[in-house]
């Protein structure tokens, strides 16, 4: 990710300056051709044409050739921005901590943190007992167990219930199909115990012997699988525990914040269905809470003999909060504790012995809501700032008054806090460092709202220098995503700085298909609905042109994943909008991938795009896929970016 930042970065002002300047790249560098065989594909009785679908051959040298010969004519391309290259690649890495360390959380009577030695690219995970001021132990140095891999990358790890063994999932390929490793913490020594294809998700039962975890489907990933396996046994030996036959579920396994409960549940776009298991009991079976039904949501989390529940239940669109008993937790038992409001969405909470911590999003802002589970008083937690970003982090502990918490914005570095619960009191424990030069008064972020034809108003996240005139002159990146009902806050990125240092201005269009103004936000912006995610994105950049903040000529879109299919939409539609694009690993051929059932995602979201061998989704989708509606026309300046193993979004 930060290599990916840094081509953005880089490329953006490459662009910039190529397009503003006499500065043009020899119009002899020819860029490659792919070979066109014709491959009809037939849906509904309707044929298309594919010329390049033969490139989906993944181990075709024929497509390796091609894929070389674009990022060689890349390299070449901006083979005159070296030295640019160089200076912004110096100032990026002077924005990051050589030697950074995270701020140590606690849990089971251990302090946890990771550490980056200098000139090291990956982290060292640490703990310490009791208090900080004790020995350290280092659990795993992931730069020596990287040694010899081109890729390499430690998914997550999790610790014993006597904090003695270590397990760790690992991923040297970038497909995350991860293998699951253990390490005796005692004695340092790596066990033969070695579990492939797994998601990388693990839980220990309480038994410091027994492990819960997944397995992927080998041909379309989807996570389907909870395996049981038992320490010093073959993998080969494992015990299936529970099969996911429903191809729009995948499942995860984690264990409560009491350590007493194991939780498996099974997710779709839109339903969810939880089991629990004691886990004092690996050999138990485990327990349905709340049967699955159509467009039922939930999340669980047990609390002592209770049962906190957040669910959509009886039209509560934007979610409650219910308590339930944990011996008999249908719904029809639950008392309310948080009821549900239209104007405020409910995203997620975190429980404590005596509190609930409840994360609200109102106004499109998230607030955090503490409240006294013995008199439910409640206290809120927010900023001056605005816009921004506040959010849970890592909170295992459960008999504790402090809750910690990070909170960011545009310009204020990412920053950990505790806070008590019971006295009120905030402590700064870290603000990221983002350079010795770098002072936040220096800069200036607002928040706008663009007015769609039908009225909308869409919310934009906007920083950028103090001084900077509003003349229309001032280049201009624009940022969307919109889609999953994911909300993209108005966090600070450190990369921006060398853009906002030399007059660009930095914007996030909070585009209909998230959930930054509610549930319905998120269902205006897909299915049959998802035209609009690209229409507001257009709004908004129309909205800071009139505001003179920039100009066509002037202006760049950015999009990753499911916001490259925004980026890709907007391209064909508005290309007149923008000087350039960025899209990274893009999902821009819609229908041919929603009608592939052997690739990743495909059956699972369904919800999200339609189904299109229904012919309303079919025919709604084909006039807005990137890859369908390419035409005769000029296009902005484009960088497209792609993994040849991501799983997420096929190359």
């Amino acid at each position: 990710m930060r290599l990916l930042r840094y081509l953005t970065i880089f490329t953006l002002i490459s662009t910039y300056i190529m397009t503003t300047t006499s500065c043009k790249v020899k119009d002899e560098i020819q860029a490659p051709v792919a070979e066109k065989i014709k491959k009809e594909l037939i849906n509904l009785g309707d044929t298309r044409i594919d010329y390049y679908y033969w490139m989906n051959q993944r181990n075709n040298p024929k497509v390796i050739k091609y894929l070389e010969d674009e990022n060689e004519y890349l390299r070449r391309k901006l083979a005159h921005t070296e030295e640019l290259q160089q200076l912004l690649f110096e100032e990026i890495t002077e924005r990051i901590r050589p030697d950074d360390i995270s701020v140590p959380y606690k849990d089971n009577g251990y302090y946890y943190y990771q550490r980056y030695p200098e000139q090291k690219e990956h982290p060292v995970y640490c703990r310490k007992k009791e208090n900080l001021q004790n020995t350290e132990e280092i659990l795993l140095n992931v730069n020596e167990l990287a040694e010899g891999y081109p890729y390499f990358y430690v998914a997550g790890f999790s610790i014993s219930y006597d904090n003695r063994m270590m397990a760790y999932s690992i991923d040297t390929l970038g497909r995350r199909k991860y293998e699951i490793r253990f390490k005796n913490i005692e004695t340092g020594e790596i066990l033969k115990d070695v579990i492939s294809d797994t998601d990388g998700e693990l839980v220990w039962a309480n038994d410091n012997k027994t492990v819960f975890y997944i397995k992927k489907d080998s041909e379309t990933l989807r996570e389907y699988q909870l395996w049981k396996h038992i320490l010093g046994t073959s993998s080969e030996d494992d015990k299936l525990i529970y099969t996911e036959n429903d191809d729009t579920f995948y499942i995860s396994v984690s264990k409560s914040k009491s350590d007493r409960y194991i939780s498996l549940v099974s997710v779709s776009t839109l339903s969810s269905e939880y089991r629990l298991l004691d886990a004092n009991k690996p050999d138990g079976n485990f327990k349905i809470i709340i049967p699955r039904s159509s467009n039922h949501e939930y999340h669980i989390e047990p609390h002592g003999k209770d049962l906190f529940i957040l669910t959509n239940i009886d039209n509560a669109e934007n979610f409650k909060i219910l308590k339930t008993s944990l011996n008999n937790p249908g719904i029809e038992n639950a008392e309310t504790v948080v009821p549900h409001n239209k104007n405020v969405f409910i995203e997620d909470f975190e429980v404590f012995k005596n509190y609930l911590v409840v994360s609200e999003r109102g106004n499109g802002l998230t607030i955090l809501r503490v409240i006294n589970i013995k008199n439910n008083e409640s206290k809120y937690l927010n900023f001056e700032e605005e816009p921004y970003d506040i959010w849970i982090a890592d909170n295992d502990e459960f008999d504790t008054n402090i809750l910690r918490f990070g909170y960011s914005s545009l310009t204020t570095p990412v920053s950990y806090y505790d806070y008590n619960m019971k006295t009120g009191e905030k402590i700064l424990l870290k603000e990221k460092f983002a350079g010795k030069d770098f002072n936040k008064n220096n800069y200036k972020s607002e928040r706008l709202f663009a007015t769609t034809s039908d009225g909308i108003k869409i919310p934009i996240s906007v920083v950028y220098k103090k001084g900077l005139k509003l003349n229309g002159k001032n280049p201009m990146l624009i940022y969307g995503y919109g889609s999953y009902g994911y909300s993209i806050d108005a966090s600070f990125i450190p990369s921006l700085l060398s853009l906002l240092n030399r007059g660009f201005v930095y914007a996030v269009a909070h585009v209909r298909g998230g959930q930054e103004l509610g549930r319905k936000w998120y269902e205006d912006g897909k299915l049959l609905h998802k035209k609009h995610t690209f229409d507001d994105f257009i709004v908004c950049t129309e909205y800071l042109h009139k505001k003179g903040f920039s100009t066509s000529e002037l202006t760049f879109a950015e999009g990753g994943s499911a916001g490259g299919l925004l980026t890709g939409a907007v391209s064909n539609m508005r290309p007149d909008l923008y000087a350039g694009i960025i899209s990274e690993v893009p999902f821009v051929d819609v229908v041919t991938t929603m009608l592939d059932k052997s690739l990743p995602l495909t059956t699972g979201e369904y919800d999200e795009w339609g189904n299109p061998e229904k012919e309303k989704y079919y025919k709604y989708m084909l006039s807005y896929s990137p890859y369908d509606n390419v035409k005769k026309q000029d296009y902005p300046a484009m960088l497209i970016t792609g993994g040849l193993h991501d799983s997420q979004v096929q190359y």
